[in-house]
């Protein structure tokens, strides 16, 4: 469907692209546009530990009211928009919206298209290309008020998404890594274009006061959606109990939390 969405307002967040698009194709909710909005990105194979910490601060940026942007890629783009719920986030396609690219989220794409925003630049019908995808990532740029990189390596697509924040004037944040993981955004941080976000809840807490509630162990461990026969085999009675309780469901054989 074309939108109008290059109103005055709306042009606000995309004027410093080189190629402002002259149509934007959406599917969903695009009062999210008029929401404060945070763009994450990073790499197609994230450690454990950037799952857990991309998904925790995707839910506390929703609970706040901000809207989360991502490019529906494997890995962290997935993380974040699981983390949002599918609810309160904007995925960016680099394709057609009826062509769901990577098929592997073509149930997240549906869940999004229902709760969320899907946005693209090209027409339906349109494949993903490697033109695409660097036209796709300007505007996850541009979309947000500051880009997160939670993990990328030297010399990857999210470091070069690292050039467009950083013309555009945005501030760039990545999570903390371990020496040796994460070497691209740990570059950004030694050279001071990139903060670390130590405190998730206190960097939430620029949009809106985060409410901390009493953490549910099991839910902890089900946020960064581990697989449902892990779960199975290792705690079976909290599963089925968690379930019935609609508490969390299985999405694409990962536990999701609702």
């Amino acid at each position: 469907m074309k939108t109008s969405l290059l109103n005055q307002s709306f042009y606000q967040y995309i004027q410093e692209m080189k190629k402002v698009p002259k149509v934007l194709y959406f599917r969903g909710d695009t009062s999210l546009l008029e929401q404060p909005m945070v763009s994450i990105v990073g790499t197609r194979k994230p450690s454990h530990y950037t799952k857990q910490m991309t998904a925790d601060l995707a839910h506390k940026l929703t609970s706040v009211g901000v809207s989360v942007v991502s490019g529906g890629a494997m890995g962290v783009d997935g993380q974040a928009h699981f983390g949002a719920g599918y609810g309160q986030t904007i995925a960016v396609m680099p394709c057609g919206l009826d062509v769901r690219y990577p098929n592997v989220h073509k149930s997240m794409f549906e869940e999004i298209e229902k709760r969320g925003l899907l946005l693209s630049q090209f027409e339906d019908g349109a494949k993903a290309t490697n033109w695409n995808f660097v036209i796709r990532n300007e505007l996850v740029v541009a979309l947000g008020d500051v880009l997160v990189v939670a993990e990328a390596l030297r010399d990857s697509g999210s470091i070069r998404s690292v050039e467009y924040a950083q013309k555009m004037g945005k501030k760039i944040y990545t999570f903390a890594h371990r020496t040796g993981e994460s070497d691209g955004t740990m570059d950004l941080v030694k050279s001071g274009d990139a903060e670390v976000i130590y405190d998730i809840e206190a960097f939430v807490n620029q949009y809106g006061k985060y409410k901390a509630i009493e953490k549910d162990a099991f839910l902890q461990y089900c946020i960064a959606h581990p697989n449902y026969d892990e779960v199975l085999k290792n705690r079976s009675e909290e599963l089925s109990m968690y379930e019935l309780e609609g508490k969390i469901r299985v999405d694409n054989g990962k536990i999701v939390v609702l």
